[in-house]
């Protein structure tokens, strides 16, 4: 019987998708450092649990023995990415995982022939925002007959969890950049006016890993990705003090939104906009419907997107999130 790994099970992420999983009736392995934890949260739900740091290969080979999809959520994904693909490559192990973070995608296309002479998939943002905007920046460019540039910008409400806030601090990008031309490029750090339906906000110029992604997904060669946040402002302090991540009730509050604008290469701009739940929610449940799908043979070697491989509906799957022409 295939298995998925969920590691990093004991995190506020990977705590979530370990109950959708078990929702879902996937056949789990949860696995991380802590072995108390673990044992605490294998014996809650019912599953097999594996205990192994990512210092040692051995270890990490031997933890991944009978495992066909590796999901991890185990972020800051600088300490945790490199070891866990490259460990899937070595054990033919298809990666997914939860990063929003943009070195864990260069790591992916780095990776990517070796993935493919191995027959893996790696797939790092399974879940989240990057399967999020995918499919919505893949709708939007659908409606026109040749995009050209797409420009998109995500609605965060509410607050961090204390792995976001840590991992945003770790990986504080020194440029800003934007996709031109297929490639990369520096972008001056603005602040540009948006609107969600409720009249224009002030959306700043961000670096998302979707400036690889959607790239990939759509062959668009123009994108720029910007951020509207509102709630309490990025954590001050200690952030190890911060609690694991927003309670039920602050998700349920706090719905995300995203924003599409694709010009085609006659100038001409459409508009869609993308309602869902809070995104650490879309994220939870996405990384688990990325991970039974994977499981029932929905791969691909190579670096792969989830908006390239399931579709741009896939993120329409997800709760009650809607796409709407404006």
């Amino acid at each position: 019987m295939t298995k998925l790994m969920i590691y990093g099970a004991t995190g506020y992420t990977g705590g979530m998708v370990a109950q959708h999983a078990k929702r879902a009736g996937m056949p789990v392995v949860l696995a991380g450092r802590s072995g108390t934890a673990l044992a605490k949260l294998a014996f809650e739900l019912g599953m097999e649990y594996r205990v192994f740091g990512l210092d040692d290969a051995t270890a990490i080979d031997t933890g991944l023995a009978g495992i066909s999809v590796l999901l991890n959520c185990a972020g800051p994904f600088m300490r945790t990415a490199d070891a866990l693909m490259k460990a899937a490559i070595r054990n033919g192990v298809h990666y997914l995982d939860t990063a929003a973070e943009l070195d864990s995608y260069r790591l992916a296309e780095a990776l990517d022939d070796k993935a493919k002479a191995a027959g893996v998939m790696l797939m790092p943002g399974g879940g989240g925002s990057v399967a999020m905007l995918g499919g919505l920046a893949s709708h939007g460019a659908g409606r026109v007959a040749n995009p050209r540039k797409i420009r998109i910008v995500l609605h965060v409400a509410g607050g961090l969890s204390r792995g976001s806030a840590i991992s945003a601090t770790e990986n504080l990008t020194v440029e800003t950049l934007k996709c031109a031309h297929g490639v990369l490029t520096p972008a001056e750090a603005d602040i540009q006016p948006f609107d969600f339906g409720r009249g224009a906000v002030e959306c700043f110029r961000v670096t998302l890993p979707d400036l690889i992604t959607i790239w990939r997904a759509t062959g668009v060669p123009d994108i720029e990705t910007f951020v509207h946040a509102t709630g309490d402002g990025f954590p001050q302090g200690d952030l190890s003090l911060l609690p694991d991540g927003p309670s039920e009730e602050e998700r349920l509050a706090n719905r995300y939104q995203a924003l599409v604008e694709v010009t085609d290469d006659q100038g001409q701009v459409v508009r869609s906009l993308l309602d869902t739940v809070n995104g650490y929610t879309f994220t939870a449940m996405a990384a688990a419907e990325a991970g039974r799908r994977v499981l029932n043979g929905e791969a691909r070697s190579g670096f792969q997107t989830p908006a390239g491989l399931f579709g741009n509906g896939f993120a329409q799957t997800i709760a009650d999130t809607t796409i709407i022409d404006i």
